[in-house]
């Protein structure tokens, strides 16, 4: 397992470095300011970790080019976020992949936590179908990291949550879950850029029934789809996706160190994990296949 460490003591907007604010509490994703007695604030340091990926060219491919990344049966292929097993509360349920969920939202217990797809994508398509019981949230991450930091007080070692470092595909029932109605112009309905871009049109299917997403990243332009319509575009590492970031809940001011991370998005390689959310809710994904579009 290789680890690279990295100081926080800048940020990067629009190509320029300019001083940061301090480190947040990540227990919640709304974040909370830490500041030193003489009233200036601290960044610990972040490590990405960099676990063994498996070799794709051992997965089925079919005549379009599309890679299973998820055969229906087994989790060949798959792991929780920070950890080298499948946490127990995600199991295949008939022909999904599914989160068994205790409605206490964003519980992350030691059954429970986000899954990952152990290879790094840079340029891809990915398409999947996704379902939710009433009241769900979840969501679909991408070019994401796996993140540690160091307390500074204890020296304990733990994992950021994965949303710091990766994008949002927001997976909910809009008709039951509160979070439909905040953040701004819907944009953390189904299928946005969550807490950034709306949906638009917001063409989710209700709770119980089966929905088919899509998100492409090539070269820096990303699209999501849903129910066969293209629903957003945005552009990475641009002024544009700066912008976006500091006026969303992961801003520098309010949360300093996702707001590196996703400013950077990707890292020097600008490639990262596809993840599933660990929300506290039911949730279920089938059909998953992935195109490489270097």
């Amino acid at each position: 397992m290789r680890k690279i460490i990295y100081s926080l003591s800048c940020c990067l907007i629009a190509g320029a470095s300019i001083a940061c604010g301090g480190p947040k509490n990540t227990d919640n994703k709304a974040g909370a300011s830490d500041s030193t007695k003489s009233g200036e604030v601290t960044k610990p340091e972040y490590t990405v970790v960099e676990k063994p990926t498996v070799d794709l060219s051992k997965f089925k491919k079919d005549k379009d080019g599309y890679i299973a990344i998820f055969d229906g049966k087994t989790f060949d292929g798959w792991r929780g976020y920070g950890k080298d097993t499948v946490p127990g509360k995600w199991i295949v349920d008939n022909g999904a992949i599914k989160f068994n969920g205790s409605g206490g939202g964003e519980a992350q217990t030691k059954d429970g936590g986000d899954l990952i797809f152990a290879h790094k994508f840079k340029n891809f398509e990915l398409q999947f179908e996704w379902k939710v019981a009433k009241g769900t949230n979840s969501g679909v991450l991408y070019l994401a990291q796996e993140i540690q930091t160091k307390d500074a007080k204890t020296g304990e070692l733990k994992y950021e949550p994965i949303y710091i470092s990766s994008p949002e595909y927001q997976i909910l029932d809009n008709a039951n879950h509160q979070d439909a109605l905040l953040g701004e112009n819907n944009n953390r309905q189904s299928a946005s850029l969550y807490d950034m871009i709306p949906a638009v049109p917001q063409n989710s299917k209700p709770f119980g029934e089966w929905n088919t997403g899509k998100i492409m990243v090539y070269k820096g332009t990303v699209v999501h789809g849903q129910n066969g319509k293209n629903v957003l575009e945005y552009h990475l590492w641009t002024p544009q996706w700066t912008e976006l970031l500091q006026a969303s809940k992961f801003s520098e001011e309010k949360w300093p160190l996702a707001f590196e991370l996703l400013n950077n998005l990707g890292g020097p390689e600008r490639e990262g994990y596809i993840g599933l959310q660990d929300h506290g809710d039911d949730v279920w994904y089938r059909n998953i296949k992935v195109k490489i579009l270097d």
